[in-house]
């Protein structure tokens, strides 16, 4: 039963939730001022109204000790309930972009006393920052553009996971950050890079001349559609030289200050894919190869199986294959395109091929066939593109035929 006092124009509404382990005595209060004027027994009903929802909440536990609770007390649990889930460079992209900017503008606010309006501010205030590109004497360096849309949606996702967290622990009742109740920036798709057959072909021509390691680095990235940190996490114990398949069960992963590890692949995809048998021999000869160096430089090796290693035979650092790639196609005129593009590619490559969305999906490692599902959109784009070009080459011959008639 909820009791009500009056103090002044105020009323303070407190509701028992019997005793803790100590006996004492636990209560919710509640305060409530009428935000209009109103007849006595106007006001009678609203504050009866009043306190029976607070009693009701109390009683389903959505009012508890939390009931003041800032957005920045929460978040240390939030962080520290996400944590086996998440990779860690998530985990860390997370926890700065919570101290830079997100706890700075909603952190001192209570979680029961977020409302929409404040997540609205926060959308407008990220509009109004400028972009970090590096940083000097431990401060952060800024140009003149703008946070992207896209960048303050992804700011956005993580201030909803916070309060999602927040509503399943029934703290709140219901988030405040609901899309349908915000007007948010839009953003654009970015688009699908990848190497057209002609472009890979020629790719891999020039390929023959560079280190072995990077043959086969940049062969199995186009034939496996494997990530980064996935290529370099591979050892030779991963390959079945029989069966020609390859075992991805774990990636590479450098955080600041920190050494090399490896983690899970990304969503725990797990998984083994053919390669063809030319990918075989050149792992082959890599193999071999490394067997040498081995031997030659005996115990100041710091090999482990991996495939892709720096002099000493210690794992590849995770970023060597971005600036390597990079370097390569400039070096040979070669359009520029992220090493990222390589995924993309083999999976475009696959389905103009005729596999089916299914097969795609495994060999890449999507935990949902939607995220898979783009590369048939992209197809579907480069189809009536293609269309057009016939349509314009066919109609231009038909404006010529017709003007020579004339």
């Amino acid at each position: 039963m909820a009791y009500i006092t009056k103090r002044n124009d105020s009323y303070t509404i407190r509701v028992s939730c019997g005793r803790d382990v100590n006996g004492h005595k636990i209560t919710r209060t509640l305060s409530w001022k009428p935000d209009k004027p109103m007849t006595e027994k106007q006001l009678q009903k609203e504050l009866n109204r009043v306190a029976f929802d607070f009693e009701e909440k109390v009683k389903k536990g959505l009012i508890g000790n939390d009931q003041r609770m800032t957005f920045a007390d929460f978040v240390p649990q939030y962080l520290e309930l996400i944590k086996p889930s998440i990779a860690a460079q998530t985990y860390v992209y997370y926890t700065r972009l919570l101290n830079k900017y997100i706890i700075p503008s909603i952190g001192h606010i209570r979680l029961s006393e977020l409302k929409p309006i404040h997540i609205q501010n926060f959308i407008k205030s990220l509009s109004e920052k400028q972009c970090e590109y590096g940083f000097k004497n431990g401060q952060s360096k800024l140009n003149s553009r703008k946070l992207s849309p896209a960048s303050i949606l992804r700011y956005l996702n993580i201030v909803k996971s916070v309060l999602n967290m927040a509503v399943k622990l029934q703290i709140i009742p219901e988030s405040p950050a609901n899309s349908a109740r915000l007007i948010l920036p839009k953003a654009q798709k970015p688009a699908i890079e990848i190497f057209t057959k002609q472009e890979a072909a020629q790719m891999l021509k020039c390929l023959e001349d560079e280190p072995l390691q990077y043959q086969v680095l940049i062969q199995l990235a186009i034939m496996t559609g494997a990530r980064r940190g996935e290529l370099v996490g591979l050892k030779f114990s991963d390959i079945d030289y029989n069966t020609k398949r390859i075992k991805i069960e774990r990636s590479a992963q450098q955080l600041t200050g920190q050494p090399i590890t490896t983690k899970p692949p990304k969503d725990y995809e797990t998984r083994t894919i053919t390669v063809s048998p030319y990918c075989i021999e050149l792992i082959k000869q890599l193999q071999a190869e490394k067997e040498q160096e081995r031997a030659k430089q005996s115990d100041a090796w710091n090999g482990d199986e991996w495939l892709f290693t720096k002099s000493d035979g210690s794992i590849m650092h995770p970023q060597t294959p971005t600036k390597w790639f990079s370097d390569f196609l400039d070096k040979n005129g070669l359009k520029h395109r992220k090493f990222h593009s390589l995924r993309h590619t083999s999976a475009t490559l696959l389905l103009y091929g005729g596999a089916n969305i299914k097969q795609v999906q495994s060999r890449l490692g999507h935990g949902d066939i939607e995220t898979t599902n783009k590369y048939l959109h992209y197809i579907a784009e480069a189809d009536e593109e293609s269309a057009n070009i016939l349509q314009d080459m066919l109609i231009t011959k038909h404006d010529n035929k017709m003007k020579k008639q004339a």
